[in-house]
């Protein structure tokens, strides 16, 4: 039997669920999205450019915000350069206790960050497992320093570039490295022309989490360290001091910078499309 042929666009998909489910969906994520979106733009709506910017100009502020940034940055590379490595070793191989791993890496995601301020003291205080020695033999401190910063912000933080590169390590076929070992590549070279290009994504993802983590650690770098402040810190001690109305200005600048900077990371890792989508 003859039937007349359909104008509808190929593009046009028939939806695989009732409509009541895509409009009860909408509705909930409506109000999840509200939630997150409304303390925001109270912060913001509530602060005019002359506060925003005598909170630029304040030393303290500067100093505190540069802190977190360089600190984080930090952070940032050090999960780069020891979180990747452990996380191609969990996506590639199996051994006994591989499930223990995953969990222990993931344990300063679920413990309160006091916690780990206080677990972090203990190791790496004045008196600590590896603060005492550091400081005695290698002049290295944790205590009123950077480093300190930058061990507690690694510390809570690095689980999203370990298990980001896990993930994307995962969606690589281990058979393309194969076939590059057998046109003459050594590992190491399959593993930077084959492996990191087609996983560099989901590795920047968690770098970029691992960075913003890091810039917004609170608990732990107070426990740790407390002064010198980073911005979180700094902001709290002037909440404390004088009030939610003085706090409000270097609270929305910090989240005016870190989310430029999140916002260009994340451009740079989803910007373009990878060389196989290309036209």
């Amino acid at each position: 039997m003859w039937r007349e042929k359909s104008n509808r666009p190929r593009s046009w998909i028939a939806p695989s669920f009732p409509l009541t489910v895509h409009v009860v969906s909408w509705v909930l994520g409506a109000i999840l999205l509200a939630f997150v979106a409304l303390p925001l733009i109270g912060l913001a709506t509530t602060q005019s450019k002359t506060t925003l910017a005598e909170a630029a100009m304040m030393p303290d502020v500067r100093g505190a915000i540069a802190l977190s940034l360089e600190g984080a940055l930090l952070s940032a590379l050090l999960a780069a350069m020891f979180g990747v490595p452990l996380g191609y070793v969990l996506a590639r191989s199996a051994f006994p206790g591989k499930n223990l791993i995953g969990a222990l890496i993931d344990i300063p995601l679920a413990v309160p960050h006091t916690v780990a301020g206080i677990a972090l003291l203990i190791v790496f205080g004045r008196r600590g497992i590896l603060g005492g020695p550091a400081d005695q033999f290698l002049g290295l401190r944790f205590w009123g320093t950077i480093a300190g910063i930058v061990v507690a912000m690694l510390f809570v933080s690095a689980p999203y570039t370990v298990n980001a590169a896990r993930l994307g390590f995962e969606a690589v076929d281990p058979r393309l490295e194969k076939v590059a070992r057998t046109l003459g590549m050594g590992p190491w070279r399959a593993f930077l022309r084959v492996t990191l290009p087609l996983s560099w994504r989901s590795i920047l993802t968690g770098l970029t989490l691992t960075y913003a983590r890091s810039v917004s650690e609170f608990a732990a770098v107070v426990v740790l360290v407390y002064y010198p402040m980073t911005a979180p810190v700094q902001i709290y001690e002037m909440f404390l001091r004088y009030g939610l109305d003085q706090a409000a200005a270097p609270a929305l600048l910090l989240l005016l910078v870190t989310l430029a900077l999140f916002a260009l990371l994340r451009a740079f890792a989803y910007g373009r499309p990878p060389r196989g989508e290309q036209r």
